[in-house]
C-alpha cells in the first residue's frame, strides 16, 4: 500500500514537472465582489499615422466601401468587439489640437502640421462631428481629451458647450454645422501627459491648471461630465501623490499610462526577449497596486477612479514606414500581452474603472490593420473579442499557485494567467505563455458541478518561438484565428483543461 502510494505520488510529481499541471481554485460563490466595468475594454484613436485617415475615415467619395465616410469593413469589425468607450483626439496630438479647426465645411477647414507624429499634414476633415457621430452610430461612449498644453480655458469651456448645450451661441454654431441636438459626452480628459508632451509641467503646476480648467467645464442640460486629471507615467508615484493631495474637488478620475516596449520590431525577436516582454507587461500589476495605495491614502472611500487610458506594446516601426506613424505588425506575442494584461486588470476593478489600449487601428498594438481596400484583424483583436464576455460581469476570485519564472534580464512572469467572472455563466480566461510546454489546469469550483462547458482557443501557427511570431497580414495571410476548444474533461466540481504552448483560451461554464 505504502509503495503504491509513493509510486502514485512520484508519478504525479513527474507528470506535473513534465506537463505543467496546476490546480486553480475558482470561488464562484464569493460575495461582495466588484463588477468588471465594460470600460476596461476601452479603445484609443489618435490623429497619428493612419489611425484616423485610411483607418477609421476614408471620406464619402472614397472608392473604399464606406458609411458616410467611415470604412464599412472597420465599422462591422468594431461592432463585434462591443467597444464601450473611445478616447480621442490624442495623446500628444490633443494638446496641439484646436477644435474650431475641425468644424464647418470640410473643404474650408485649415490645415496644420502634425508636429508630434511624423510632420504630416492634418487637414482636419475628421473633427468633432465626425468623431461623435461615429461613436453614436456604434453605441460607443466618447472620451474627449482637452487641450491644456497649448489651449486656453475658454477654448475648452466653449468646446464642452458646443458639444453638450441645447441652447446658446455654441449650440447655434453646432446647428449651423449640421447638428441641432447636442451629443451626450460623459468623459472629459483635462489635458494629456502634461508631465511631457502636454507642456512639461511639474505636478504642482498642473494641479493648479487642472482646477482652473475644470472649473469652467460646465454641465449643460442634464449632461454630466466625468472629469479626468492627467496622471502619471509608469513608475512616477510622486505625480500621483501630488495630484491626490492637491486636487480633491471636481475630479472623477486620474489617468495612468503604461507601455511595454522593445528594441526589435513586432516580428523580430527571440525567446529571451519574448519572456522579457511578458515580464514587463505583467509588471503593470505592481504599478497599479502602488498607484492605488497612494490613492487610498488620500481617498480611502475610493471616490476617485483610476483610468489606465493608454497601454499596450510599443516596438520599432515596420521597415520602410514613417517612424512617426508608429505602425507595427501584431503577432501572437501581442495577443499574449493583451490576455495577460486583461486578466490583471480584472483584479483591480475596485479602483481601476477604465483602460484604453493604444490604438484601435494602424498604430502600435492595433486591433485592426488597413491598406487600401484590405483589412486585417490582428491577434489582439481576437483576444478582445473573446474576452468581451467579461464586460459588466461580476469578478470571481481565483487562487492560482505562484509558478513565477524569471526572464534572462531579470523580469518575473507567471507560467499561467487566469481570471474569471460571473454573469449568465461562469467565464474563465486562461493564457499559457510557455512556447514549449503545454499546461494542464484543473479548475476546482467551490460548489458548482459543471454540466455544460464550451470554449474558444487562440494559438499561433508553428512550434516554439515561431508560434508567437505568427501573425495575420494583407493578401489573405491568416495564421491566427479563434477556433473551438474541446480539450477539457469535467468531473464533479472540476474542469480539467490542457492548454497548448503559447495559447489563450476562454471557457463558458454552466
Amino acid at each position: 500500500m505504502m509503495k503504491r502510494t509513493l509510486t502514485t505520488l512520484l508519478a504525479a510529481m513527474i507528470g506535473a514537472a513534465l506537463f505543467g499541471q496546476v490546480k486553480v481554485a475558482v470561488h464562484e460563490n464569493a460575495t461582495d465582489q466588484p463588477v468588471i466595468p465594460k470600460e476596461i475594454y476601452g479603445q484609443f484613436a489618435e490623429h497619428l499615422g493612419r489611425c484616423i485617415y485610411d483607418g477609421i475615415w476614408v471620406g464619402k467619395d472614397s472608392p473604399i466601401p464606406n458609411i458616410d465616410g467611415y470604412r464599412k469593413d472597420l465599422v462591422e469589425a468594431i461592432k463585434e468587439l462591443k467597444v464601450p468607450v473611445l478616447r480621442w483626439p490624442g495623446g500628444c496630438f490633443a494638446d496641439e489640437y484646436h477644435w474650431r479647426d475641425g468644424i464647418g465645411p470640410q473643404s474650408e477647414r485649415p490645415k496644420m502640421i502634425n508636429s508630434n507624429w511624423g510632420g504630416t499634414v492634418e487637414d482636419n476633415s475628421f473633427g468633432t462631428h465626425e468623431f461623435l457621430n461615429f461613436c453614436e452610430m456604434l453605441g460607443i461612449e466618447p472620451y474627449i481629451s482637452g487641450n491644456v498644453g497649448s489651449g486656453t480655458v475658454e477654448e475648452l469651456a466653449k468646446w464642452v458647450e458646443y458639444m453638450t448645450a441645447k441652447g446658446g451661441t455654441m449650440a447655434d454654431l453646432r446647428a449651423k454645422n449640421g447638428r441641432k441636438e447636442p451629443w451626450n459626452v460623459k468623459y472629459l480628459g483635462v489635458g494629456n501627459e502634461n508631465w511631457g508632451c502636454g507642456g512639461n509641467m511639474t505636478p504642482e503646476f498642473y494641479s493648479d491648471q487642472y482646477k482652473r480648467y475644470a472649473t469652467y467645464c460646465r454641465n449643460y442640460d442634464g449632461n454630466r461630465l466625468y472629469k479626468v486629471a492627467s496622471g502619471a507615467s509608469d513608475y512616477d508615484y510622486n505625480w500621483t501623490k501630488v495630484l491626490m493631495r492637491n486636487v480633491r474637488r471636481d475630479i472623477s478620475g486620474l489617468s495612468l499610462h503604461y507601455y511595454t516596449g522593445g528594441h526589435s520590431t513586432a516580428l523580430d525577436f527571440g525567446e529571451d526577449e519574448y519572456y522579457n516582454m511578458l515580464g514587463k507587461a505583467v509588471e503593470v500589476d505592481e504599478v497599479l497596486r502602488n498607484h492605488e495605495a497612494i490613492m487610498d491614502l488620500y481617498d480611502p472611500e475610493r471616490k476617485i477612479d483610476l483610468l489606465l487610458d493608454e497601454w499596450g506594446t510599443w516596438f520599432r516601426v515596420e521597415p520602410g514606414t514613417n517612424p512617426g506613424h508608429l505602425f507595427q505588425q501584431s503577432s501572437m506575442r501581442d495577443a499574449m500581452v493583451a490576455a495577460m494584461s486583461l486578466n490583471i486588470f480584472h483584479k483591480h476593478t475596485a479602483r481601476l474603472k477604465m483602460t484604453n489600449i493604444a490604438q484601435m487601428v494602424n498604430v502600435l498594438q492595433a486591433m485592426i490593420l488597413t491598406k487600401g481596400s484590405e483589412i486585417v484583424l490582428t491577434p489582439t483583436y481576437h483576444v478582445f473579442r473573446m474576452f468581451n464576455v467579461h464586460q459588466d460581469a461580476i469578478s470571481v476570485p481565483v487562487d492560482v499557485p505562484d509558478d513565477s519564472q524569471v526572464s534572462p534580464s531579470g523580469r518575473i512572469y507567471p507560467e499561467l494567467s487566469v481570471s474569471a467572472s460571473k454573469s449568465d455563466a461562469i467565464h474563465v480566461s486562461l493564457a499559457n505563455p510557455s512556447v514549449t510546454k503545454p499546461k494542464t489546469v484543473e479548475l476546482e469550483f467551490d460548489a458548482l458541478k459543471p454540466s455544460s462547458v464550451t470554449g474558444e482557443i487562440l494559438v499561433g501557427k508553428g512550434k516554439g518561438i515561431e508560434a508567437v511570431k505568427s501573425h495575420n497580414d494583407f493578401g489573405g495571410k491568416t495564421e491566427i484565428a479563434p477556433a473551438a476548444f474541446k480539450d477539457f474533461k469535467t468531473s464533479g466540481r472540476t474542469v480539467k483543461v490542457t492548454l497548448p504552448p503559447a495559447s489563450v483560451v476562454v471557457l463558458e461554464i454552466k
